[in-house]
């Protein structure tokens, strides 16, 4: 009986080659998962009598924060050409913890668990309705992601969990705001207001999953050309967040993250006009203003 020639032992040299690692945009990917990871022990650890919100704020603070670090590091890799499917992979564990499991504890904790209170199992089943949600979206980004190829596309298809988590976070901030100053007639443990947070994440769990259509805005990176309107804007607001120490966020957050959510239903029925100039920044031009006009 012939036997063929031995092939050597495989040292993992290939797998290697094909797994690209690369380390700002991972390390930005890690720092969106320890802020989940900090935002859901401070949930766990928040102890609510007497209406002391603070270890719920400092979790709702990580939690956006997680979304400034999603923000950048996939920006970051298309900006030196990393992207890998390494990346995307480790990034959509890092958003299932942080904007997943975080907001969907988050409103357990603060709602589902004393309105459900001798029926724990249906508060924990609401909440897992989110945390499903969230990791189909996820899925169903990678796959389509891996058929696009680099780059992936210029639209989500269903509202992206980030933008989701940030809704939920900025809106529960807002309304512990509201308790503090005493515009709501009891405490926010209390008050009926607080049912608006499990409706929104019910309402944002179908939002995940469905077919609506979402720019990516992955053109808006650091080398894109800005209008002077839209530069001028953004360094105003910069400014008013220093000026009020960052409390002009808690009426900003909740006001874009919704805007968001709307564009996707408005957004196919505007001209491809006005979409252009608000999903694209302005394009380059093809000939240099000092190069004289080639003759026609």
């Amino acid at each position: 009986m012939a036997i063929g020639p031995t092939p050597p032992p495989s040292n993992g040299d290939d797998q290697d080659a094909k797994l690209r690692i690369y380390f700002l945009p991972n390390l930005l990917t890690a720092g969106n998962l320890f802020c989940g990871f900090v935002a859901l022990t401070k949930i766990v650890e928040a102890d609510l009598r007497g209406g002391n919100f603070t270890d719920i704020k400092i979790a709702l603070a990580f939690i956006l924060a997680a979304c400034i670090f999603d923000l950048f590091d996939g920006r970051v890799a298309r900006l030196g050409g990393h992207e890998s499917p390494f990346g995307r992979e480790f990034d959509s564990l890092a958003d299932l913890i942080s904007f997943g499991a975080a907001p969907a504890f988050l409103v357990h904790r603060i709602v589902l668990k004393d309105v459900f209170a001798n029926h724990a199992e249906i508060g924990w089943f609401i909440a897992s309705i989110y945390l499903v949600c969230g990791a189909y979206r996820l899925a169903r980004y990678n796959v389509f992601s891996a058929h696009a190829g680099p780059g992936g596309t210029n639209e989500f298809l269903g509202f992206p969990i980030p933008s989701a988590a940030g809704l939920v976070a900025s809106l529960t901030m807002f309304m512990i705001w509201l308790n503090e100053i005493g515009w709501m007639e009891e405490r926010f443990t209390r008050s009926r207001w607080r049912y608006v947070l499990p409706v929104l994440m019910l309402f944002l769990s179908w939002m995940m999953v469905s077919k609506v259509k979402y720019p990516s805005f992955k053109s808006l990176d650091f080398r894109a050309r800005r209008k002077f309107f839209t530069t001028l804007v953004a360094i105003l607001f910069l400014g008013s967040v220093v000026v009020s120490r960052g409390k002009v966020l808690i009426f900003v957050l909740p006001v874009f993250f919704t805007a968001y959510l709307v564009y996707g239903f408005v957004r196919p029925r505007i001209s491809r006009t006005l979409r252009r100039e608000i999903e694209e920044e302005e394009e380059d031009e093809e000939e240099d203003d000092d190069e004289p006009a080639r003759p026609g």
